[in-house]
């Protein structure tokens, strides 16, 4: 019964995500709290502002983090390259 809760809560919040919906997150939240996804729902309460700036607004800067993540891979790959054979 625990993990089927579990997977409820997991469902109704791909939900809340998907449609946007920032009034599904305060309840969300307190019936998380008591369930296995206790300490997510503690982590989401403790930054809630930034969360509902997610499901509100619909800026991302995936793009932004993406080149950073392709320019430091690139740094990683030429450590031990250069230097004097």
């Amino acid at each position: 019964p625990a993990l089927a809760e579990a997977r409820a809560l997991a469902l109704r919040f791909g939900a809340m995500l998907r449609e946007r919906d920032p009034n599904a997150l305060r309840p969300w939240l307190v019936d998380a709290a008591r369930t296995a996804l206790g300490s997510l729902a503690a982590g989401l309460r403790r930054d809630v502002d930034a969360v509902l700036a997610a499901l509100c607004f619909p800026w991302s800067n995936g793009h932004v983090e993406g080149q950073v993540h392709r320019i430091k891979l690139v740094k990683r790959s030429m450590y031990g390259r250069a230097g004097f054979p």
